[in-house]
């Protein structure tokens, strides 16, 4: 059973016992615009004791504030076909949001309403929405009809973000929902309302209030969707930017030496590797080239002869560090993106490496996105694709068993050798390998014979 056939069944149980249902939100406007929604969500006027009663599975994950989730396999699909709710970030893909009709009061923690009211009447549930284009109900029943209590059609057409309502309001309810409007702006290369813009622009600084994985999540999003570039100058222009990632808005201005970046300074250089991250691109590959310059703005010097940025590199992977670990991402994530920082400027001796250096340069984690980012880099900057071209080259002429070869020896072997275990073991392998990679050695004796001309034992 698809997602959609899925939402479809269970607006018809519900109608069947006399509720009203309908699909809501997002699904509506990506269905209204030609594209097969991620997931689909259902409003309704069952409380969700009802709803729990009605369907044989369901997750109470946010019943306090009226949604339940069914998921698809009680619906007919595969007994293992649905993880447990607490692994599903953000959208349902294994599962049905359905959410009765309500109509909220305050939300003092800018998050959640203080208490939620329930409501049989859809216009009321569609008046507490974000904006106009995700205000949309389609009756699936019924040609697939379609409720608009707001001019999101209207809007659609226009191609504007428009918040519902007083956008004060709507912002005040829920800060997120100012990164939500330059997101999907750049999404649909639509344009922001002007009373939404001002009410953003006005509020941006509430946007700390949001939580750091919120907010997080948010930006990947940005990163990933395709539309990189206008969302982040989107960012800029609601004035969130310096209150999201002070880091980056810090780059405006920052002037770099023309010879090695014509296109201009750091900001506009960042500009164009967003412009060139594709949709659907990894979220550490796009975290790696918003922040792989992010230590030039402290480390910016005018030297008698150029302009430098001397221990950029070091400082800007402490950076990283610092706001990955802010947003919360995951030790593997925060690991890879520190990475990407920390060795994209090693590409520039590509060809003067040892063979062992380069080797082990490319045994780093995920080097397709170490790869990936210095082209991008480049083509961002002077164009030249020069060392990208030797690497790839050097990486499809190397055997992965040479890149990566059993190791000619372990500590076992230097104790059986009659070295007594130590710190010194950690350089005594090091060498061994090395050598390894580079071809002067090919088995275990003669490993053993190097290390002992090399550490000769004590008497």
């Amino acid at each position: 059973m698809t997602p959609r056939s899925a939402a479809v069944e269970i607006v018809r149980a519900l109608r069947e016992r006399h509720h009203q249902a309908y699909l809501v939100g997002g699904c509506v406007r990506d269905l209204l615009l030609g594209h097969e929604p991620s997931d689909y969500d259902v409003a309704t006027s069952a409380t969700p004791g009802e709803v729990m009663r009605i369907f044989p599975e369901t997750w109470a994950v946010g019943a306090q504030f009226g949604v339940v989730l069914v998921p698809l396999r009680s619906l007919g699909e595969g007994a293992d076909s649905a993880p447990a709710p607490d692994s599903i970030p953000g959208a349902h893909p294994h599962a049905i949001e359905v959410a009765t009709f309500r109509n909220d009061g305050l939300y003092t923690d800018g998050r959640h309403p203080d208490a939620v009211r329930y409501a049989t009447d859809p216009r009321e549930d569609v008046l507490r929405r974000d904006f106009s284009i995700n205000g949309l109900l389609m009756d699936p029943l019924d040609g697939d009809r379609v409720l608009d209590f707001v001019g999101g059609r209207d809007d659609l057409a226009a191609g504007v973000i428009r918040a519902i309502g007083d956008p004060a309001r709507r912002f005040a309810e829920d800060k997120l929902r100012m990164l939500r409007a330059p997101r999907f702006a750049a999404r649909f290369s639509y344009s922001i309302a002007p009373e939404t813009m001002r009410a953003i622009q006005e509020l941006a600084f509430g946007v700390r209030q949001v939580s750091h994985e919120r907010v997080r999540d948010e930006l990947t999003r940005m990163l990933t969707e395709g539309a990189a570039r206008r969302a982040f100058l989107l960012l800029d222009e609601l004035r969130l930017l310096p209150e999201v990632l002070p880091e980056v808005a810090r780059m405006k201005g920052v002037e770099q030496p023309p010879e090695f970046h014509p296109e201009g300074d750091v900001w506009v250089h960042i500009l164009l590797l967003l412009e060139s991250l594709p949709p659907g691109c990894s979220r550490t590959l796009a975290w790696g080239a918003l922040l792989h310059d992010v230590g030039k703005p402290p480390t910016f010097r005018r030297a008698p002869d150029r302009i430098r940025f001397d221990g950029h590199v070091e400082v800007g992977v402490r950076m990283a560090e610092e706001i990955c670990g802010r947003l919360r991402f995951s030790n593997d994530d925060a690991a890879q993106i520190s990475s990407l920082v920390a060795n994209h400027m090693r590409f520039a001796d590509v060809e003067q490496m040892k063979e062992s250096t380069f080797k082990r340069f490319l045994r780093l984690t995920q080097f397709d996105e170490h790869l990936e980012l210095h082209r991008i880099d480049c083509l961002s900057s002077h164009g030249k694709l020069d060392l990208y071209d030797y690497t790839r080259r050097k990486l499809s002429e190397l055997p992965a068993e040479e890149v990566r070869p059993q190791p000619l020896l372990r500590g076992d072997d230097l104790i059986a050798a009659g070295y007594q275990p130590g710190p010194a073991f950690r350089e005594m392998l090091d060498v061994v390998e090395d050598a390894q990679l580079e071809g002067r050695l090919h088995d275990r004796e003669e490993a053993l014979e190097f290390v002992r001309r090399l550490f000769p034992r004590s008497a």
